[in-house]
């Protein structure tokens, strides 16, 4: 059933609101999805980007998309071919770097809510003006950080962010305490060393130091 770019955007809000950090997963081996989403929502992180970047990764948002309590998405969607196939392997929502017309029409046909991204203020004023109201801030890091995030949200406060590329455990809060952030996109979570010894305890302690980055932040 197709969704509106406004209806888009309050589904991401809601998905937002259920944790400070959006863990960023690349997962090379399927086997690994669903302990790595078990260990990942035990740990107080519920909604899961997988991105499209493996092999693996449509049988990974598949496996994860059982996982009770888990909210699942595709990442680093760029076309309608990776929406189609996203929203097939079970995706919740979507999740893409920048955007193109034919992207974002191809998300409102299928009903997969998108995170799309935007990086200056005439991409987020684009999204805006089409109902975008939720919006991915990426690359962070590399453009601007925290400082240019907090300076979008002067001329911009009705675009609420979630920002990715480059947050870690330590400027998380940064961008935590602003107002026009959501929740932050991140990969530390999950390190790849850890997926790869299946250390999924010392997987789900990192969950929840990142879960509660929310306290920290309101205390920045």
């Amino acid at each position: 059933m197709p969704i509106t770019p406004r209806e888009a955007s309050d589904r991401i809000r809601q998905y937002c609101r259920l944790a400070p950090v959006i863990p960023v997963l690349v997962v090379e081996d399927a086997r690994h999805a669903r302990p790595l989403a078990e260990a990942l929502v035990a740990g107080g992180l519920p909604v899961l980007e997988i991105t499209l970047r493996t092999p693996a990764a449509l049988e990974a948002i598949a496996a994860m998309a059982q996982v009770a309590g888990g909210i699942v998405g595709a990442g680093t969607l760029l076309g309608p071919e990776e929406v189609r196939a996203a929203r097939e392997a079970g995706a919740k929502f979507g999740v893409s770097p920048g955007v193109t017309d034919g992207l974002l029409g191809a998300a409102e046909e299928a009903g997969l809510p998108l995170l799309p991204g935007a990086a200056t203020a005439t991409e987020a004023m684009r999204l805006l003006e089409r109902g975008y109201s939720v919006q991915k801030f990426f690359p962070a890091e590399a453009a601007g950080g925290a400082a240019a995030l907090r300076a979008l949200g002067a001329p911009l406060p009705q675009i609420a962010f979630c920002p990715t590329g480059g947050i870690t455990a330590q400027n998380a809060p940064d961008y935590l305490s602003l107002l026009n952030t959501l929740c932050v996109g991140g990969s530390w979570v999950a390190p790849k060393k850890l997926v790869h010894a299946e250390d999924w305890a010392a997987i789900e302690a990192l969950a929840r130091q990142a879960a509660a980055l929310a306290r920290q932040a309101r205390a920045h």
